[in-house]
């Protein structure tokens, strides 16, 4: 259409005087006609272009911290209100956990908190990984995710087992202390305070986690068991790794998150985190008395 204008407008050629004013709609009816398709020896339309965000493929850390799993927990909805949205990131490797909260899952929502949860990691981050979800398979996730020289993984179709290590996590994690009930997502800060003062310290400095040992039987079948001496916390799991120091991050040292491990004991925190819990629900649920 511009095309036609400029013809006539630009280059003064008489004979597109009226074809000029002629409808976009239109254009495409004269294509239609069987005297355009007899001189068209080739009409194609215009196709959309896919654009992929993403990699869809299975993370394979190889014994490397910094590969990321990340799911979203949804705390329930009741009269038309929405609840609050929990994003729960996990290193596949030392299952360092990292827990925040939101209002909603848009961008303006979610990329922020994003940034805050990977910065929290000690070491350095090489991969994220998302179900298919659209709060994290878009532009503003990826650019930000491409600023930060990470790359961006997805699950495979059919393939329920690609993301289940953080899907389990949910539910041993952020549903055993956060439950199953509803909660307005105003009180979102008030849970993303919790999560950043003690929560995540709990979990990555005090809590054991189980590490499988890989087994070959008899028949050739590699069998996961999972030995007394391989329970550690994710702290600790990530110090026992080969060169540990190297994947560091800048700034970050193991005299510094060695100072954190120490400052309180596992009963101490977790007293702490008790009573901490306590007053929260106190505060966001009113009913709450257990």
């Amino acid at each position: 259409k511009k095309i036609l204008v400029r013809m006539f407008t630009e280059y003064k050629d008489l004979t597109y005087e009226n074809i000029s004013n002629i409808s976009v709609g239109h254009i495409y009816n004269l294509r239609k006609s069987v005297h355009y398709q007899r001189l068209t020896k080739k009409y194609e339309k215009t196709k959309p272009r896919i654009v992929n965000i993403g990699e869809r493929r299975k993370p394979t850390p190889n014994g490397v911290p910094g590969y990321l799993r990340v799911d979203t927990v949804h705390q329930g909805d009741m009269d038309r209100q929405k609840g609050v949205y929990h994003i729960n990131i996990l290193d596949e490797v030392t299952q360092f956990e990292i827990a925040g909260s939101v209002e909603k899952i848009t961008e303006s929502f979610l990329v922020p908190l994003l940034l805050k949860l990977i910065n929290k990691f000690p070491f350095r981050v090489f991969e994220f990984h998302a179900d298919n979800g659209s709060e994290y398979i878009n532009r503003q996730v990826a650019n930000m995710l491409n600023r930060l020289l990470i790359k961006l993984t997805k699950s495979r179709s059919r393939q329920t087992n690609d993301n289940a290590q953080v899907e389990s996590k949910n539910g041993s994690v952020i549903r055993k202390w956060m439950g199953y009930g509803f909660i307005d997502q105003k009180h979102a800060p008030e849970i993303n305070k919790f999560y950043f003062d003690i929560f995540n310290e709990y979990l990555n400095f005090h809590r054991p986690c189980a590490f499988a040992t890989e087994i070959e039987d008899r028949k050739g079948k590699i069998k996961k068991v999972y030995k007394q001496e391989n329970y550690m916390t994710p702290y600790e799991k990530f110090k026992s790794l080969t060169n540990s120091y190297s994947f560091l991050k800048p700034g970050i040292t193991f005299e510094k998150l060695e100072e954190i491990a120490k400052r309180k004991t596992d009963n101490q925190i977790a007293e702490e985190i008790q009573n901490t819990r306590y007053k929260l629900f106190n505060r966001i649920l009113p009913t709450y008395s257990s």
